[in-house]
């Protein structure tokens, strides 16, 4: 192994260990980041490609660290799924063996008989997810300071996987709460390979964002990227037109007959865009499979599916005697060691370019050997009746600027503002129990006040949550001013689901005159009057029970169809606007095949025959769409604004879609003005009427006040919003 300053600044154990494993040389991420984390006094960023070696880069210089320390010290390593911890702990285990270091494993899978000797023992390295970790600061109050006091490192791995999340504001707190009961501070290393803006990580990483940034460039090897388009002939008249859907589309069997021949006999990843796609695409698949005599290579992996199930599509990848292709949600985007594939398919428009990236990467790990993305995209034929959708090929063109923008090296920044007030519920509960009871100054000392994990929040906000809890006997106070938790309180926090800060996954259900019509995940406040395209149709909601989760909606009269469809991820600013630049464009893209490119160029065309180039507010019927090219939460935040002054809007996949209800283009201009020169309102008043904003785990227990702050805060962007909105006042808008 050649010899480097890195290299002689580790302990002579790990330095042996590394020969005795054949290790050529440290890479460049390990080289760079070992000097950085071994003092074990300031916080510390690695970003790195997949498979770089980011873990090694971590431990290999916490555990020297460790290991030059007086007394037995503590890594806390924080992984965001479990899978992940058990690969860890095999990975760890040989090399910690060497050095007389434990390596405990924590979670639910956990024996206690295990958990029981790390508490009698609590050194080495502890791998555990925020739930576990927050169910030992819960139900340990009294001897968390003893078991933690020695932490030298907190690891946070796939750093990416917690920011702008609960699971992300929760861990957050956790590591706050630890450092508060030991009464100093521990160096955190967050290790990532999808980090858009290193100055917001660091802030998530601790709020003072000073954290030390290692940042590797990838590697530059070879890669291939082809998109497919395939066109849906239009459906044949007959059909029940109830928006159900019991047969396969003929584009679909095509993408899997043509994944099919690409793909067999060989390991790879497929990702459709729904956990409904993906047991499509895997029945489709060993269809295949059967008709050719072959046995089976195509596995399904989603969150819905048993952990049995995923852990044999996990053992499946691993092994290599026989080929097996995952066809996967984002459940198989983080560090789970499945070995290296060879290609990565995504069926549909990816959901960020970051995600993305972090799929690609498990592409092309072997050396010599390229990465590989073959996308899909299954476009609707253009007749009389097409929407302005397919008429301008909004998916394949989403595709084509997502690619773009990863072969340019961006990705989204990480969001880390919010108040996230469900959270805080959850760690405000679980600090009671850690404490035995809190004053309410002690309380908001701990969570909200200085560098504090919810410092968003003021003393009135928080004052107001208290009454809310106390209104719902989730708290109580009692004489000497001291908080515990109330009837309803203590029945949540001895339920075992409230370790987690999230919920699982709420779809509302689609109903029409008393039938439903399947369910729909829903991502964006609505409102009655709103329109939504859901079965191929366009339905207006009528009502909307938060209770009960269902929308009930009508057939819409005659009009253009909504854009918004309620799926998909939250698009950034960045991507819309490179799809403007590519329909002014007239160059072919060489990443996308003849029948992507048609696409494409039946898109621009559409796009210059409207005048898009120079519109700002497009006439379509019962509607006009605000062309703004903006994200999702800048449409979002206009879409309120343009509801406050009583007209129905929504945010679509252009811009802003307005009811007109009677209206003139012009007036609706005027209005738009009007909501430019008016001061911008309180950022909570604009969803003052809207409905079905409980998206995160206790939103229930919020007041509306509150309810309304934390979902403005966590996706709306009122300044964007109000900045386009001036300029729109000095530009010619087409009407």
């Amino acid at each position: 192994m050649s010899v480097s300053q890195a290299f002689l600044q580790l302990d002579p154990r790990i330095q042996h260990y590394l020969w005795a494993e054949g290790w050529g040389a440290l890479r460049e991420v390990q080289e760079r980041a070992i000097p950085v984390i071994l003092p074990g006094d300031q916080d510390v960023i690695v970003a790195a490609s997949t498979a770089s070696g980011k873990t090694e880069a971590a431990f290999l210089p916490a555990l020297t660290h460790l290991l030059q320390q007086p007394a037995r010290g503590l890594i806390v390593y924080i992984s965001p799924l479990k899978a992940l911890i058990n690969d860890q702990f095999e990975r760890l285990g040989r090399l910690c063996e060497n050095l007389d270091v434990p390596v405990w494993p924590w979670h639910g899978d956990v024996t206690a008989t295990s958990k029981r000797k790390f508490l009698t023992k609590p050194h080495g390295v502890l791998l555990i997810t925020p739930e576990s970790l927050e169910a030992t600061l819960c139900n340990r109050g009294t001897s968390v300071a003893g078991l933690f006091t020695r932490s030298t490192f907190f690891v946070v791995d796939e750093l990416h996987a917690f920011i702008g999340s609960e699971r992300g504001k929760q861990l957050q707190s956790l590591m706050h709460r630890i450092e508060v009961a030991i009464d100093r501070r521990v160096a955190r290393v967050g290790l990532s390979a999808t980090l858009g803006d290193m100055t917001l990580a660091a802030r998530f990483l601790r709020s003072d964002g000073k954290a030390a940034i290692v940042d590797t460039p990838s590697a530059g090897g070879q890669l291939l990227i082809k998109v497919k388009g395939y066109e849906e002939p239009p459906k044949q008249d007959g059909s029940d037109g109830d928006g159900s859907e019991d047969h396969t589309d003929r584009a679909t069997r095509e993408v899997a007959r043509h994944m099919f021949g690409v793909l067999r006999g060989s390991n790879n990843l497929i990702f459709p865009n729904s956990r409904q796609e993906v047991e499509r695409y895997t029945h489709l698949l060993n269809e295949l499979c059967e008709r050719e005599m072959l046995p089976r290579e195509f596995w399904p992996h989603h969150g819905n599916l048993s952990k049995e199930i995923r852990y044999e599509t996990e053992a499946a990848l691993k092994q290599r005697e026989r080929p097996a292709t995952a066809v996967c949600t984002s459940t198989l985007e983080l560090g789970i060691d499945i070995g290296a594939v060879k290609s990565v398919a995504q069926i549909g428009t990816p959901p960020s370019v970051a995600s993305l990236r972090q799929r690609l990467g498990r592409s092309g790990r072997r050396e010599g050997e390229p990465a590989i993305l073959r996308g899909y995209v299954i476009e609707d034929a253009i007749d009389d009746k097409a929407s302005l959708q397919t008429r301008l090929r909004l998916g394949t063109v989403q595709t084509a600027a997502t690619i773009s923008l990863l072969l340019e090296q961006w990705f989204e920044p990480p969001t880390v503002g919010g108040a996230h007030y469900s959270t805080l519920v959850q760690q405000l509960l679980s600090a009671i129990a850690q404490y035995g009871g809190l004053r309410a100054g002690q309380a908001y000392a701990l969570l909200c006040a200085h560098s504090g994990p919810f410092a968003e929040v003021s003393k009135d906000g928080f004052a107001e949550l208290l009454r809310a809890l106390g209104r719902q006997e989730i708290l109580v106070q009692d004489h000497s001013g001291l908080l515990l938790h109330g009837r309803i309180g203590d029945k949540i926090v001895n339920h075992y689901s409230f370790y987690a800060a999230f919920s699982s996954d709420e779809e509302f259900r689609i109903v029409s005159g008393g039938k439903t019509l399947g369910t729909l995940p829903v991502s964006q406040m609505l409102m009655p009057g709103q329109r939504i395209l859901f079965g191929g149709r366009t339905w207006e909601v009528q009502e909307i029970d938060d209770t009960l989760k269902t929308i009930h909606v009508l057939p819409a009269k005659a009009g253009a169809p909504p854009l918004f469809n309620g799926g998909g991820g939250r698009v950034h600013t960045r991507v819309r606007q490179r799809m403007r630049e590519i329909y002014l464009q007239s160059s072919s893209l060489g990443y996308l095949d003849q029948e992507a490119q048609r696409f494409v160029d039946q898109g621009r065309a559409t796009f210059r025959d409207l005048r898009m180039q120079d519109c700002l507010l497009l006439n379509q019927g019962s509607q006009a769409i605000l062309l703004t090219w903006l994200g999702d939460a800048a449409n979002e935040a206009i879409a309120c604004l343009v509801m406050m002054r009583g007209i129905n809007a929504a945010i679509g996949q252009l811009g802003v879609e307005i009811q007109k209800g009677g209206k003139q283009l012009e007036e609706i201009e005027d209005l738009l003005a009007d909501i430019a020169i008016d001061d911008a309102p309180v950022v909570g008043e604009v969803l003052r009427n809207a409905r079905n904003l409980e998206r995160q785990k206790w939103d229930r227990l919020l007041s509306p006040t509150l309810l309304r702050e934390t979902y403005a805060t966590s996706n709306l962007d009122l300044d964007e919003a109000i900045s386009w909105l001036r300029a729109f006042l000095g530009s010619d808008n087409c009407l």
